[in-house]
């Protein structure tokens, strides 16, 4: 008896598995479903209700089949209220806004290619707490390795720098 509740908990764990690697695939009723009956409540409780089902039946020595079953609604609903209420909290997670352009207007940041007169050169900056390299222009020649200060974005990956003072 514990295999066959072994096996449920499995068949729980594989569908919550499937559901987190595939995404979006199972839906159940409206793709927008998220309640009581979505993928991660269904799977935690059906995962849930095999593996408790198993441990109070191996506790109990296997005498009937009530002991397993209240056993593992018992410990299915909170997963399930769980899982629901975790998968929300996940799907609902605030985020930083993606850096843009005009962030970088502003930033510091290393010569990594010497940038000529009126040429080009390139800097690495920080943004959003990641480094970027992105190619630079000035009005005059800046060496390599001197600190500078982006004036101007004139693209996603080019700006306008001037050198600062150490």
């Amino acid at each position: 008896m514990e295999t066959t509740f072994l096996v449920i908990g499995g068949v729980g764990v594989i569908v919550l598995a499937l559901s987190v690697i595939v995404g979006d695939l199972f839906h159940f009723g409206h793709p927008d479903v998220d309640g009581p009956f979505s993928v991660p409540a269904v799977a935690g409780f059906i995962g849930a209700f095999g593996f408790a089902g198993a441990a109070v039946g191996a506790l109990t020595g296997g005498n009937g089949l009530l002991m397993p079953v209240v056993g593992g609604v018992v410990a299915a609903v909170p997963t399930a209220w769980l899982a629901t209420r975790l998968s929300r909290l996940a799907l609902n997670m605030r985020t930083d806004a993606t850096p843009t352009q005009r962030d970088m207007i502003g930033t510091t940041g290393v010569v990594v290619t010497p940038i000529t007169g009126n040429g080009f050169g390139e800097v690495r900056i920080s943004l959003g707490g990641q480094p970027l390299k992105v190619s630079a222009r000035a009005e005059k020649p800046i060496a390599l390795g001197a600190r500078v200060f982006v004036v101007e974005a004139t693209s996603p990956t080019s700006v306008i720098v001037e050198e600062t003072p150490l």
